[in-house]
């Protein structure tokens, strides 16, 4: 008898939430690694897919190996690409192990792979692009362990201003007076692996545009296997999902042994009143394909499948 054909693994799960692209695999205890190419940021590494390798920025959640273990590959092929070397930021008091981690490679390799690690604490923040910071938040796992936010800072002109003739407000401006004001806006959250915790409900998640959610868990009676492991139980997100205004929630982690159409049946539940099509779980493929398939055809394209790795990108329909 002819043996039955692997099972095809490895697929990149792919979601198109106009400006930016969320794009990543993440199963629970296997790998997670969630990339949003237009800041150039991967968020996690598990294992190393290949579109991980053009990110520049790493934010690391923690440092269990489902989270962590492709790194030394990304810096490795970086490298071997004559990419210029990333960074990779994490929990402060685990800098210096990952370092430790890089530096054994040495030996192993027979070659020294530049790298670049760099600790950050709870309120920390960094530039990614002009005007936009990535900030980490005080999560709380098992281990140490980091949430993220992407926020962008924009001048606005103070209220008492506003009505102002426009030459009226050039002559305060150049007279010294400060006629803008600082406003931040938070475009992408990510909460890694998380139990309920005050961060969540920090302005940088409330508001944020889109926010991608650790939920691991979605049976009824697998809410004391949540609290154990200091994981995000499905009926956790009720509260949550009526405190975020967010355009988009991504669901990440969930555990392979979950049924896809339960999950969803429980999600549709706990989201109870946020707007259709407003929650989607990344490893969802079938429903983020017709999605994209959707918003293909309002610009007259059809989505080109990448059949070796399952990335998904927009060709021009001939």
């Amino acid at each position: 008898m002819v043996p039955r054909q692997s099972p095809r693994d490895g697929q990149i799960g792919f979601l198109y939430l106009p400006p930016i692209r969320v794009q990543g695999i993440s199963v629970a205890g296997e790998q997670t690694a969630v990339g949003i190419p237009e800041y150039d940021i991967v968020f996690d590494i598990g294992l190393c897919p290949r579109p991980v390798l053009s990110a520049q920025i790493l934010a690391l959640s923690h440092t269990h190996m489902d989270h962590v273990a492709g790194l030394p590959y990304y810096f490795s092929q970086r490298f071997f690409q004559k990419l210029p070397t990333g960074r990779c930021y994490c929990p402060a008091v685990m800098a210096e192990p990952l370092r430790a981690m890089m530096r054994s490679w040495i030996a192993l390799e027979r070659q020294e792979t530049p790298f670049e690690i760099i600790g950050m604490e709870p309120g920390d923040e960094i530039e990614v692009k002009p005007n936009t910071y990535l900030r980490a938040h005080a999560s709380s796992h098992t281990i140490p362990s980091l949430a993220y936010a992407l926020v962008e800072r924009r001048k606005k002109l103070r209220d008492e201003f506003v009505d102002l003739p426009q030459e009226r407000v050039r002559q305060l401006r150049l007279s010294g007076e400060e006629i803008s004001r600082v406003v931040e806006v938070p475009l992408v959250a990510y909460t890694g692996d998380t139990e309920p915790a005050p961060f969540l409900y920090h302005a940088d998640f409330v508001n944020a545009r889109v926010v991608i959610a650790e939920c691991t868990f979605f049976d009824r009676d697998h809410q004391d296997k949540a609290k154990f492991g200091k994981h995000l139980h499905v009926e956790d997100l009720r509260p949550l999902l009526a405190a975020w205004k967010a355009q988009h929630i991504v669901i990440v982690h969930a555990s392979r042994r979950a049924l896809l159409s339960h999950a969803r049946e429980r999600l549709n539940d706990v989201a109870a009143g946020r707007p259709v099509d407003s929650v989607h779980m990344l490893m969802d493929f079938r429903a983020n394909r017709k999605r994209l398939e959707a918003q293909a055809a309002e610009f007259d394209v059809v989505p080109v499948v990448d059949g070796a790795m399952g990335e998904v990108s927009s060709g021009e329909n001939t």
